[in-house]
């Protein structure tokens, strides 16, 4: 084995496990968190979509165009560099959060809302039929079974979101993009670093591959009763 060899397996020894407490330590929280409330408010702003109130229907359409039309790292910009030019400055990992969770938002908005949507007209007929009224109909009929089928766009979203987390290196958050990057500053082996980086993005994609799998089946298993 050559000196290079032996050189390039130690830093990638030495480098994994700092690569993967930021991944544990702030990528993975960051996901989850601006997930979660991504999730949330492209529940609210679907419904807003499907509202007969056009003023509802209007801001919601207009937040989805603007978040959809514009990219993620542009958006991320504005909320760190930009907004503390008119007094509002926000730290790096509140900034990612709010601008990972906002695109979730306009996204998973369109998914949810095309679910729902796909859900036929007889079940909204059936629920009427029995005295339920539209916001008990929505509960209890229709988004048990629009939430089947949202499952895998959604599963989808969280591994994009995961990767999308690297753009928040950009604005000095320590995730592990950012901390490869200094990584490859001591040791100028690149290649390797960033390479090591996607393999545990890589590692962390296939878990939530899998749990994304093993709820698709929970989910099928109950529509099949």
């Amino acid at each position: 084995m050559s000196d290079r060899t032996e050189r390039l397996i130690q830093i990638f020894i030495d480098s994994f496990l700092p690569l993967l407490k930021a991944g544990v330590a702030f990528t993975i929280p960051l996901t989850l968190i601006s997930f979660a409330i991504g999730f949330a408010l492209a529940f609210l702003t679907a419904l807003a979509r499907l509202s007969n109130w056009k003023v509802l229907n209007g801001i919601a359409r207009f937040y989805v165009w603007v978040i959809r039309g514009t990219p993620l790292l542009l958006q991320l910009f504005i909320i760190f560099f930009g907004l503390p030019s008119i007094g509002i400055v926000i730290d790096a990992f509140p900034s990612a959060v709010i601008g990972f969770s906002i695109s979730v938002g306009a996204y998973g908005s369109e998914i949810i809302r095309a679910a729902i949507l796909s859900i036929g007209k007889g079940q909204w007929e059936a629920a009427y039929s029995v005295g339920m009224t539209r916001s008990q109909a929505l509960r209890r009929v229709i988004l048990p079974q629009a939430a089947r089928v949202s499952v895998p766009p959604l599963g989808n979203s969280l591994i994009s979101l995961l990767k999308d987390t690297s753009l928040a290196a950009v604005i000095t958050m320590p995730e592990m993009l950012q901390k490869a990057q200094q990584i490859t500053a001591v040791y100028y082996e690149p290649l390797l670093l960033y390479s090591e980086a996607g393999l545990i993005y890589l590692l962390f994609s296939t878990v939530l591959s899998n749990l994304q799998r093993r709820l698709e089946k929970r989910f099928e298993r109950f529509s099949a009763r």
